[in-house]
């Protein structure tokens, strides 16, 4: 173990060697990050040992749970987690915790409610790991420089000031100085070396390419033709869309608008993708406001461009945080697995209970958005995307403005200001419940899930509101 002179830190060499300074058993409470996706080596490498030492009472705060955190599975199963706060999770853990439960509960926090939890003292957090791709020995840490960089380290560094105890966990320690560190050595405890702290290949998880299917491409070009109509493709406009297909599709649309009548945007916010960076270097828009990298030429642009800017997840999200960069912002642009005749939006579970995701930035942004816009195929694998009641509210339908499918659009009607703005359009606007006629009369009224009467978890909103609750199937 050696020491660094500037604040104290401890460089380890192992996990065990961590326990040894610190009791295992009086620090439960534990939080990941997520930055490293599917290919994420340290959740499974830290739960591994409180495996071992048969560590009950378990409280996990990872920021989201992919396919590949198989070690919470078995901590699961040997009843040694009690509650699990999360912003995302699917994959075996997903299944089985919907047909299992907890012996405590999920609570499914959005991105700006987590930070803001943490920030507030209410996700009390006695260990934060925090895999770190490029650390000095004074702490201080990057995500977008090292052999395993993810990009943007944004969900993470609430809990490196917040946590009581701070372990960064890599494998590039290096002496130099770091130029703006994401997070700060002197919040920090103990530096974990590793051989490897993940695969980056498991950064990209799902598609992040642009949707060719002609039903992905309809959809995109009614959304872009809808903005331009509504007089929100301006100079100095602000957006965001995610990294589905159709979101990119979106985002490719409205650059083609820009060039034509030649805008600049003020920034885009959010995951960021390569056509993010492109319209960035193009000078289509002056800022990348980054709280986490979808691919790798993302990662390589935060190191490059100087107006490529990563930023926390409070930063981002955290309604009381001055400087959250989402109140700004005047187009979202999301998705969903259904929404409702009240505008509600799930992305948490399938139409059968099924845990498959989570809010994410998703209610954050429709919250805060000028317009927020839900892009959806009408029809889902022979399933209505309408639905009369949603299986699970993720986001509440006050904040979501449009649908927009291939066969029509619906305004909510408490945007009775963009209802009149489009009163000439030659666009397919339909009131949302005729909307859904159309997708029944190829599918019939989908039945209504009958949801069992044993609560296994909630949906809380960035407000600390609890808006669903989640049922064991």
């Amino acid at each position: 173990m050696k020491q660094h002179s500037r604040q104290n830190i401890k460089v380890i060499n192992s996990i065990d060697e961590l326990f040894t300074m610190i009791d295992i058993s009086e620090n439960r409470n534990i939080s990941f990050h997520h930055h490293l996706r599917n290919g994420d080596y340290v959740l499974n490498y830290v739960l591994d040992k409180y495996k071992r030492e048969n560590i009950n009472n378990i409280n996990l705060f990872p920021s989201a749970i992919f396919p590949s955190y198989t070690s919470i599975l078995d901590l699961i199963k040997n009843n040694q987690i009690n509650n699990i706060t999360t912003n995302y999770i699917n994959g075996p853990v997903a299944e089985y915790i919907t047909m299992n439960g907890l012996l405590g509960k999920l609570i499914m926090q959005t991105h700006g409610g987590r930070a803001r939890s943490i920030i507030e003292g209410r996700n009390i957090i006695d260990i934060a790991f925090i895999a770190a791709p490029y650390v000095n020995t004074f702490g201080d840490a990057v995500g977008y420089l090292g052999k395993s960089k993810c990009g943007s380290l944004g969900y993470c560094i609430p809990d490196s000031i917040h946590a009581k105890i701070k372990v960064l966990v890599t494998d590039n320690l290096v002496d130099e100085k770091i130029i703006n560190p994401e997070i700060i050595g002197k919040n920090i405890d103990y530096i974990l070396l590793v051989d490897k702290i993940g695969d980056t290949k498991g950064i990209v998880s799902g598609t992040t390419e642009i949707t060719k299917n002609p039903i992905g491409v309809k959809i995109a070009k009614n959304t872009s033709v809808l903005l331009n109509e509504l007089g929100l493709i301006k100079n100095g406009f602000s957006f965001q869309s995610g990294a589905g297909s159709v979101s990119l599709r979106v985002t490719k649309d409205v650059k083609d608008i820009m060039i034509k009548e030649n805008i600049k945007a003020s920034f885009f916010s959010g995951g960021i993708t390569k056509y993010h960076v492109e319209m960035l270097e193009e000078g289509l828009v002056e800022r990348l406001y980054d709280v986490q990298c979808f691919d790798l030429e993302a990662i390589e642009s935060l190191n490059r461009n100087a107006n490529h800017i990563a930023i926390s997840s409070s930063r981002y999200a955290n309604p009381n945080n001055v400087n959250q960069i989402i109140k700004d912002l005047d187009i979202v642009i999301l998705g969903a697995t259904e929404i409702d005749y009240n505008f509600n939006v799930n992305v948490t579970t399938d139409s059968h209970q099924m845990l498959i995701g989570g809010s994410g930035g998703h209610s954050d942004t429709a919250s805060e958005s000028k317009i927020c816009v839900i892009v959806s195929p009408l029809i889902k694998g022979r399933i209505p995307v309408i639905k009369e009641v949603v299986t699970t509210k993720t986001t509440l339908g006050k904040n979501i403005d449009c649908l927009v499918t291939e066969r029509g659009i619906a305004i909510n009607p408490l945007r009775v200001d963009l209802i009149e703005k489009l009163k000439d359009t030659k666009l397919k606007i339909y009131p949302i419940k005729e909307l859904a006629q159309i997708a029944y009369n190829f599918t019939n009224i989908p039945k209504d899930t009958i949801k069992r009467d044993i609560i296994i978890g909630e949906v809380e909103d960035l407000t600390y509101e609890i808006i669903d609750h989640i049922y064991k199937k």
